[in-house]
C-alpha cells in the first residue's frame, strides 16, 4: 500500500471552479489548499510479460488488465472507483458547484427544425432531461407533440438515441439505440401515423447510417461477437444489408461486403429522392472509396466512382442524373464536384465550387434552388450561398466568432434553418428566407448566465518548429493577468477533426469564478485542411504535442495563469494528447485529464476499431513507425516523480 498527498487544488478541477458561483455580485472564489490523503490499492505487476519489437524488449506488467471480464480486473476497477469517489466526496464546494451547474444547465434547448413529408420535427430538452425529446408539428406555429422520447428507453437513462432516419413518405422512423454508451446499435422502427412500434429489431449494427429506399432501408452490421468480446474484440467483416419492413433480420439481403479485406468497413446512404444508393468503404478514419447504384434500375450493379483510399468523398445530394459530392481529391481544403451517373469516370468530373485557398469547405446543403456552404475561417464558421451553377451569391454574416450547426432544408423549400453557437452562447436557432438570404432568430435560449461579462479572443502563438498556431481564449473582460487565474486548456489534434467554438455549462461555471478557458487549434486537426492534418500524423505526431505545450507556455508567459493553476483536458485522441504532454512536461501543468485516452501506442490497434486509427498513429509492427511510437507512448514514458511541492 502507498499513500500520496496532493494539494486539493492540484488533482481536482472542481477547485479550479472553487466556491462562490454566479454573477459579479457574488464573492470572489476561495481556494482551499487543505490536503487530502489518498491511499491507492496495490496493482499487481506481472514481470514475465514482455514483447520484442525489432530487437527492443518491452515489458508489459499490466497486460492482465486487458481482460475486462476477469474477476481481478473488475475488482481493480471497483477499488479504483472507491478511491476516486472517496476523494471527490471530501472536496469542499462540490455540492455548491453541482447546484450552480444545474442552474446554468437548466434551460430549454432547441434543435434545428427539419421537414419531412410536410411535417416539421425538432428536438427539445426542457432543461435537465438526460436526452432531448423529438417533437412534431404540422406548422411552425402549430401545436408540438411528442414523436419520440429517448428518456423512456431505459429506467436508468443509460440507453440513448443515436442515428435516425424517416422514410420518404414520413410514415416510418427507423432509429438506432445504444446501451451503456456502447458503439453497438440496435435499430428499431416506429409507425409515426399510429405511434406503434413495429416488431422489427436489427441487432449488431455499428458505425451505421440508415438509408431508406421504398419499404425498407440500408444499414451496416457486423457478425455477432463471441461471448465476452463485445467491448474489446476487433470489429471485422463489416457488411451492408437491406432490411425490408416486416421481415426478420435473418432474411435481410446482403448488399455488399469484402471477406478478403476483413478490416474494411462500409457505410451506405440514399439520395433524398431515394433514386441513388451510394456505398463507401474505408480502411481508416480518412480516405474512402465510393460506389453508387441507380435504384430505378433494380438489376443494376454498384458502379465505382473512386476505388482508392487516399481521399475523402461524401455525397451531398443529386442534381438530376448527377451526384453532388464533397471531396478533398485535388483540393486539400475541399471542393464540390458533379459526377455524371452515366459517365462517372474521373476524367468526366466537373468542379462546381472550387477549393478556397485559405478556408476549408466543411459541408453543403441544397436548399431552395441554392447551395448553402459552411466554411472554416481560422477555426471559426463562415456561411456562403451559391447558385446551382456554382457562382457565389452571398456571404451571410454570422453573429460572432462561433460555430455554424447543420443547415436543414430541402431543394424545393423556401425556408432553411440552422443553429449557431459560441463559447459564451448556447445554440440559437435561425431561420433564413432562401430568396432574400436574410437570417433571423427563430428560437433563442434563456439561461442564468450573463455572457456580456465575458469575451473570446483569438491569439496566435509559435510552436517549437516555428509554425504559427491559433488559440481561442475566453475570460472575464476585466480579469487581471497576474498569473493567478485557474485555467483549463483543451485540445484534440487528430483525425482531421477541427475544434470550433461551443458552449458548455461547466466552462461557464469556471468563467464565473475568474477562470479562463482556452482551446488550442493544434496540428493533426482539420482547422486548416488536409495539410494541417497530415502535419500531425504518424512520425510527425510530436508536432501535436509540441503545439499544445507551446500553447500552455504562451498562457504562462502572458500571465494568464501559472503551472500549478493550469489544467489540460482532452478525450480519446485528446486523451493521448494530454497523456503525452503530462509525461513530457509534467512541470508545466497542475491538473491533467486524459479522458478515455489512447495511452498504449504499441497495442491500441489490436482492439475494437483501433486498427483504423493507424492512418494517424502508425503501428508498432512497422519498423519505421515503432521508434516514433515508443518515444511518446504515455504508458511507456511514465516516471515516478513529484513536480509541484506539497
Amino acid at each position: 500500500m502507498r499513500t500520496t498527498i496532493f494539494k486539493i487544488s492540484v488533482p481536482a478541477l472542481l477547485l479550479l471552479f472553487a466556491a462562490a458561483c454566479g454573477s459579479e455580485s457574488r464573492p470572489k472564489p476561495v481556494f482551499d489548499f487543505k490536503t487530502i490523503p489518498v491511499t491507492y490499492p496495490n496493482t499487481r505487476q506481472d514481470t514475465t510479460v514482455q514483447d520484442t519489437y525489432f530487437g527492443a524488449t518491452i515489458h508489459d506488467p499490466y497486460r492482465w488488465l486487458e481482460d475486462d471480464q476477469s474477476a481481478e480486473t473488475k475488482q481493480w476497477v471497483k477499488d479504483q472507483n472507491a478511491v476516486t469517489f472517496g476523494y471527490l466526496d471530501q472536496i469542499p464546494y462540490r455540492a455548491r458547484l453541482k447546484a450552480r451547474l444545474e442552474q446554468i444547465w437548466n434551460f430549454e434547448k432547441f434543435g434545428t427544425p427539419f421537414k419531412k413529408a410536410g411535417t416539421y420535427y425538432f428536438f427539445k430538452n426542457d432543461g435537465l432531461q438526460n436526452q432531448s425529446v423529438l417533437y412534431s408539428q404540422g406548422t411552425l406555429d402549430g401545436e408540438a407533440r411528442v414523436a419520440l422520447d429517448p428518456n423512456t428507453f431505459s429506467a436508468d437513462g443509460t440507453t440513448s438515441l443515436q442515428e435516425y432516419s424517416f422514410s420518404r413518405d414520413g410514415r416510418y422512423l427507423a432509429y438506432a439505440i445504444s446501451e451503456g454508451g456502447s458503439d453497438w446499435r440496435t435499430i428499431l422502427v416506429k409507425n409515426m401515423e399510429t405511434g406503434e412500434m413495429l416488431p422489427d429489431q436489427l441487432k449488431w449494427a455499428k458505425f451505421t447510417d440508415i438509408g431508406w429506399a421504398g419499404a425498407g432501408f440500408y444499414y451496416t452490421r457486423y457478425p455477432e461477437p463471441n461471448a465476452g468480446d463485445a467491448l474489446k474484440g476487433a470489429n471485422q467483416n463489416s457488411a451492408i444489408y437491406f432490411h425490408r419492413l416486416g421481415d426478420s433480420q435473418s432474411a435481410d439481403q446482403l448488399v455488399h461486403n469484402d471477406r478478403k479485406q476483413p478490416n474494411h468497413y462500409f457505410s451506405a446512404g440514399t439520395t433524398d429522392d431515394e433514386r441513388f444508393l451510394f456505398v463507401s468503404a474505408a480502411e481508416s478514419t480518412s480516405g474512402n472509396t465510393l460506389t453508387f447504384k441507380d435504384l430505378s434500375k433494380p438489376k443494376s450493379a454498384l458502379v465505382p466512382i473512386y476505388t482508392k483510399f487516399d481521399h475523402d468523398f461524401s455525397v451531398v445530394d443529386n442534381l438530376g442524373d448527377k451526384l453532388l459530392i464533397l471531396t478533398n481529391h485535388g483540393a486539400p481544403n475541399q471542393r464540390l464536384i458533379l459526377v455524371s451517373t452515366a459517365r462517372p469516370a474521373e476524367a468526366n468530373w466537373e468542379t462546381l465550387i472550387p477549393e478556397d485557398s485559405s478556408d476549408v469547405l466543411q459541408s453543403a446543403v441544397v436548399c431552395g434552388g441554392k447551395i448553402v456552404c459552411s466554411y472554416l475561417h481560422n477555426a471559426s464558421s463562415a456561411m456562403r450561398v451559391f447558385g446551382l451553377d456554382g457562382k457565389q451569391i452571398k456571404e451571410v454574416a454570422l453573429p460572432e466568432i462561433g460555430t455554424l450547426g447543420a443547415v436543414e432544408g430541402k431543394s424545393g423549400d423556401s425556408l432553411a434553418f440552422f443553429s449557431f453557437s459560441s463559447f459564451l452562447r448556447p445554440a440559437t436557432i435561425y431561420s433564413m428566407d432562401m430568396n432574400t438570404l436574410e437570417p433571423k432568430i427563430f428560437k433563442a435560449p434563456k439561461l442564468d448566465f450573463n455572457p456580456d461579462a465575458f469575451t473570446t479572443e483569438q491569439v496566435w502563438f509559435t510552436s517549437k518548429d516555428g509554425t504559427r498556431v491559433p488559440m481561442f481564449i475566453t475570460r472575464k473582460k476585466n480579469i487581471a493577468l497576474d498569473g493567478q487565474n485557474p485555467t483549463l486548456l483543451y485540445g484534440y489534434g487528430g483525425f482531421n477533426i477541427p475544434l470550433t467554438p461551443g458552449f458548455s455549462a461547466s466552462r461557464a461555471a469556471l468563467l464565473e469564478n475568474n477562470g479562463i478557458y482556452a482551446v488550442a487549434n493544434i496540428r493533426g486537426g482539420g482547422e486548416f485542411g488536409e495539410k494541417w492534418h497530415k502535419a500531425g500524423t504518424k512520425c510527425q505526431k510530436q508536432n501535436v504535442f509540441d503545439d499544445f505545450i507551446a500553447a500552455a507556455e504562451y498562457l504562462v508567459e502572458k500571465q494568464y495563469t501559472s503551472p500549478p493553476r493550469l489544467a489540460i483536458e482532452g478525450g480519446s485522441n485528446g486523451g493521448l494528447l494530454v497523456g503525452a504532454c503530462m509525461t513530457q512536461r509534467p512541470d508545466l501543468f497542475g491538473v491533467c485529464f486524459p479522458r478515455v485516452g489512447v495511452l498504449d501506442m504499441l497495442r491500441y490497434h489490436q482492439f475494437t476499431i483501433g486498427y483504423a486509427w493507424a492512418v494517424d498513429y502508425g503501428r508498432s509492427d512497422n519498423a519505421e513507425e515503432f521508434p516514433c511510437l515508443i518515444k511518446y507512448s504515455p504508458l511507456h514514458n511514465v516516471k515516478n516523480r513529484r513536480i509541484h511541492p506539497p
